[in-house]
């Protein structure tokens, strides 16, 4: 695995950062976004779209708990199980045929079903660190396979890394 962390210190700095990530994306990946309410998730999967010129409405999936948004050959399906209760509900909501060659699954909240997804390609936290101003965020960047290592190249290309302590 390889881990980076960059700062994000407001929102269009997260709009950029899923900006930087679009083009990197391919058919079959999947990418998990976790962070608490209103880190941030939302405002990069629109940075992520924009990048791939969605100009429509991004909307959070919170009580849809999927939106899709096609782009020319490649799906994209950005999920949000916020409001899943327990993770069985996975089974009656249909989901599983999202997962597929010739789409990006984007999912918020993916601790909420993690027994049932795959193991993603990259994975993103968003959190707020102490001393950082109360509009910016820490982004947590992991990848798990060598699509995801191009994702996380592509997101901190040109921005500072922040070094873990220790």
């Amino acid at each position: 695995m390889v881990a980076a962390k960059i700062a994000l210190p407001d929102p269009a700095a997260t709009e950029a950062a899923g900006a930087r990530l679009g083009p990197a994306l391919a058919g079959g990946m999947v990418v998990t976004l976790s962070g608490e309410l209103g880190s941030g998730k939302t405002t990069l999967v629109r940075g992520v779209l924009r990048s791939l010129g969605w100009q429509r409405a991004v909307k959070s999936p919170t009580f849809t708990v999927v939106e899709s948004y096609s782009l020319s050959s490649l799906y994209f399906y950005h999920f949000d199980f916020y409001r899943f209760a327990d993770p069985e509900e996975w089974e009656t909501a249909g989901l599983a045929d999202c997962f597929r060659d010739d789409a990006v699954c984007l999912i918020e909240w993916p601790e909420r079903v993690a027994v049932h997804l795959p193991r993603p390609d990259v994975a993103l936290r968003l959190t707020w660190p102490a001393g950082v101003e109360a509009s910016g965020r820490m982004l947590a960047i992991d990848a798990h396979t060598a699509a995801g290592e191009r994702c996380l190249n592509a997101m901190t290309a040109g921005v500072a890394r922040i070094e873990a302590p220790g």
